[in-house]
């Protein structure tokens, strides 16, 4: 059963940001989202965590290239039987964003994640959605604190952002709920394409957030509200309770540790 309000259409982006991806090649795929984890490709794992959440309605994947698709014959089935809307990847992960958003009807809210976050779960959906539809603003970001996700994965490098009520890692989950919000989508993307690199991204914030940022004197509040002044919209997060939404396979090493979280689940059996 649908939860009430506007189902979340979906857009999951698949299109490699490089070619010859490492992770695709290390895995002897065609692309990075074919690359098998558990033997299931991460955009299967993907697509089943969507078709599994209560507040999803349609997905749109967008890449990877067509033949690719055809390569997997469970996405190539998908994709004709039109369960799953394809469309080709523009040069950029922002363009592709873009590009689909601005074809959506404008009150449907949107769900943006990635193929490689091969740990997605229907419950980190819900979840996000449902923060998201009651925040009042108009585009938000999953994060999650690295207070929870150390102790989870404690022989991992993760990204963090290091701000003085604390450090946050990103998910890899964005909502645009307003028709304002899908302009913004070209400029969060950028954002997001900067994620590796925390001060790239803060300097959008402008000079004032640097300098606190340098400081250590940096708060999610200010950063919230300068990201809202400049954009013009009202900008929020959600903070996730799951280590593993911050987890997405951007290489190698992502890669070996999703399969070693679900070896482990395996063994464990159901929780």
């Amino acid at each position: 059963m649908k939860l009430p309000g506007q189902p979340f259409a979906v857009v999951i982006l698949a299109g490699d940001r490089e070619l010859n991806d490492p992770v695709a090649q290390a895995a002897g795929v065609s692309c990075k989202a074919l690359t098998p984890v558990a033997g299931r490709p991460m955009v299967l794992r993907v697509l089943d965590a969507l078709a599994e959440a209560r507040e999803v309605a349609n997905r749109i994947l967008c890449g990877p290239a067509r033949k690719s698709v055809e390569q997997n014959a469970e996405l190539n089935d998908l994709v004709n039987s039109g369960k799953v809307q394809w469309v080709a990847p523009k040069a950029t992960p922002s363009s592709s964003a873009f590009t689909v958003l601005q074809s959506l009807p404008e009150d449907v809210p949107v769900l943006l994640t990635t193929a490689d976050h091969a740990l997605l779960s229907s419950e980190m959906v819900d979840h996000f959605c449902a923060e998201a539809r009651k925040s009042g603003c108009d585009v938000l970001a999953g994060v999650a604190s690295y207070d929870l996700i150390s102790p989870a994965f404690p022989n991992t490098l993760r990204t963090v952002t290091k701000l003085k009520d604390g450090g946050y890692c990103g998910c890899n989950l964005f909502a645009f709920l307003t028709p304002q919000a899908r302009r913004a989508a070209d400029f969060w993307c950028q954002v997001e394409s900067e994620r590796k690199k925390p001060l790239r991204v803060v300097k959008v914030l402008g000079w004032s957030a640097v300098l606190r940022y340098l400081l250590g004197q940096l708060t999610l509040e200010y950063a919230l509200t300068q990201l809202s002044n400049r954009m013009n919209l009202k900008v929020g997060v959600v903070e996730m309770p799951f280590a593993e939404a911050a987890v997405d396979v951007d290489k190698v090493d992502d890669w070996l540790l999703v399969e070693e979280i679900l070896a482990k689940r395996n063994q464990e059996g159901p929780r």
